[in-house]
């Protein structure tokens, strides 16, 4: 593995770990801002529905469902976008970044001028736009395979951390970026918490914040190994 692969992977795994703090962030105000909903992490979801149908504590069915439905036409819209495009970060790559950033921007923007939370409809809009953003969000970072990171879902991290532990026998691999989503999705709910007692359109640019960096750091990243390729490549060729 040359010394560019190094550096970039290392690269994407930081900035998967900062979109894992995003999801935090996004998830907080979604379940405490706008009516106990997930719009990040469907697993919730999926329970919270479970629960709901059965008429347990009068939890909320619409916006779930819909969270549901629209974080799965974000993961698909994405997928059919980078289906087309070469493994790892690419032009299309960030073009889907891109749309998680100027769409959770355009909806900070217009959380912070309408009361999104004092009306059903339009809360149930807000939640649903979120989930598709997250679902393009998702379906990005899945396709660049960094290991261990959906930025998304820990569960399975946990597992991962908890059964292949020295103390279970194992080897501990992957123990450092696992301990640090875990850390880093409760680090961000806990941020995502704290900003709405400002206002509901704060955690949402937070999190739009992120998303900006991790595109343009990306981005400038592939630039740089497409340009550093296309040199080696050259030197290549005028040594045959």
């Amino acid at each position: 593995m040359t010394k560019n692969r190094v550096v970039t992977d290392r690269l994407h795994l930081w900035l998967m770990l900062i979109l894992t703090f995003s999801t935090g962030v996004i998830d907080a105000v979604g379940y405490l801002g706008l009516d106990r909903v997930f719009t990040g992490n469907m697993t919730g979801n999926v329970v919270l529905l479970g629960m709901a149908f059965t008429g347990g504590a009068d939890l909320p069915i619409l916006r779930p469902a819909l969270a549901l439905v629209f974080f799965m036409v974000g993961a698909a819209l994405a997928g059919r976008v980078l289906r087309k495009g070469p493994e790892g970060w690419s032009g299309r790559t960030s073009s889907t970044f891109l749309t998680v950033t100027v769409g959770l921007t355009a909806l900070a923007v217009y959380v912070a001028l309408v009361d999104v939370a004092a009306d059903e409809l339009l809360g149930s809009i807000t939640t649903s736009v979120l989930a598709t953003v997250m679902g393009v969000q998702a379906a990005t970072a899945k396709r660049l395979k960094v290991a261990e990171i959906t930025t998304v879902v820990v569960t399975s991290t946990i597992t991962g951390l908890a059964s292949d532990s020295r103390l279970a026998g194992g080897k501990s691999p992957f123990w450092a970026r696992r301990a640090s989503a875990i850390a880093l999705i409760m680090a961000g709910a806990v941020v995502g918490a704290l900003t709405l007692r400002v206002d509901l359109w704060l955690g949402i640019a937070v999190s739009a914040l992120l998303s900006a960096v991790v595109t343009l750091l990306g981005h400038l990243r592939h630039r740089q190994d497409v340009s550093g390729g296309h040199t080696e490549n050259v030197g290549e060729a005028a040594l045959r």
